[in-house]
């Protein structure tokens, strides 16, 4: 039985009590929209929403004599602190599409549904515009609404040979936040859902970066050049297209293998099933090591001895659509990328054919 994308629809088992507000962080312009939406969700709804405790210190809001009542009844939260994964229905975006990566990393487990307006520059992950979202938003509290189910990239870093550190209540001895990081004799291992990429580059090195891509266990090839990137379907319009992939609709279960500008001519970026399971590692002779970043985040160097490995997370990202699923992506090839968009050819005149 293969699946039709548009039978995936969003259904509340009861109705939806609390949200999660994001908001993209320094953008003075998002200020009046969030005050709006925020009003409307508290008084109009009776939801409890949720704000990261960064967006009310911005001093537009905690100056807005106006805004005070309704701010006094937020839950508020700070990330890499608080765990909210149990007390959110579904999430409300306004940005772009990073504001939908940030919403998606607060989250390592189970995602609720997100709804994001597109109040951004590229806006391909943000179907829905702000001018009407009162009756969108009520759409969705009401549960009728499309949804494509965005598949992420469980990631696990493990690196070696390390010192050790003691971590009392996830905080280590320098300071530094250790979230999702566990620590044994020898080894550092830190997890992440991924929704866009994972990327694997030279660094500031001038040397070709030199690493093994392993699946399932097998050597598949070694990546010479500036690096590799491993994405889901969403990822596939973002630094994958950059780099001369193909582009997958985001309900074709897939992880893509690119390569950044690789000193070969034949090596083609490829698409392997979900499931597998990916590991990359420093070439036993690669000159020098390597650095990796997750959907553009943490970014940190790769030593010999250490792997990243990766596979198709069984948490996706519940993403509401505007109309459906295929008319959406459509929809964001055309407007944001400008797909297949040319001059028209003349056709032949009467007295030609003639």
């Amino acid at each position: 039985h293969i699946q039709d994308p548009a039978s995936q629809r969003l259904t509340w088992n009861k109705p939806p009590k609390s949200v999660l507000v994001i908001k993209k962080i320094r953008d003075a312009s998002l200020l009046q929209p969030f005050k709006e939406l925020c009003v409307y969700l508290t008084e109009e709804n009776n939801m409890i929403v949720y704000v990261e405790k960064k967006v009310l210190e911005d001093p537009a809001i905690a100056n807005d004599e106006n805004f005070g009542p309704v701010k006094k009844k937020f839950c508020t939260f700070r990330e890499d602190y608080d765990d909210i994964s149990n007390q959110i229905d579904f999430i409300i975006c306004l940005g772009g599409d990073g504001t939908l990566l940030y919403a998606s990393s607060l989250f390592q487990g189970s995602v609720p549904p997100v709804m994001a307006f597109h109040l951004g520059s590229l806006g391909f992950l943000t179907p829905f515009n702000f001018e009407n979202f009162q009756s969108q938003v009520t759409q969705v509290i009401e549960g009728n609404a499309a949804l494509v189910l965005r598949s992420r990239l469980k990631v696990k870093v493990v690196k070696e040979h390390r010192e050790k550190t003691t971590v009392q209540n996830g905080i280590e001895e320098n300071g530094v936040v250790s979230a999702n990081l566990e620590k044994e004799v020898g080894k550092q291992i830190m997890q992440f859902q991924v929704l866009n990429e994972v990327v694997v580059d030279r660094g500031p090195s001038s040397y070709l970066s030199n690493v093994d891509v392993f699946l399932d266990g097998h050597l598949i090839t070694t990546v010479q050049g500036d690096g590799v990137i491993v994405s889901t379907p969403t990822g596939s319009t973002a630094y994958t297209a950059a780099a001369g992939a193909s582009m997958i609709h985001p309900n074709v279960p897939a992880i893509m293998i690119t390569p950044i500008c690789p000193h070969s001519l034949s090596f083609r970026p490829i698409v392997v099933p979900a499931g597998v399971e990916l590991k990359i590692m420093l070439s036993p002779d690669a000159r020098n090591t390597a650095w990796v970043s997750f959907d553009g985040r943490k970014r940190q160097e790769i030593c010999h001895g250490d792997s990243i490995s990766i596979t198709t997370s069984c948490y996706p990202l519940p993403s509401i659509c505007f109309r459906d699923p295929v008319s959406d992506w459509f929809e964001s090839l055309a407007q944001c990328l400008h797909w297949n968009v040319r001059k028209k050819q003349n056709n032949f005149a009467v007295e030609e054919e003639e």
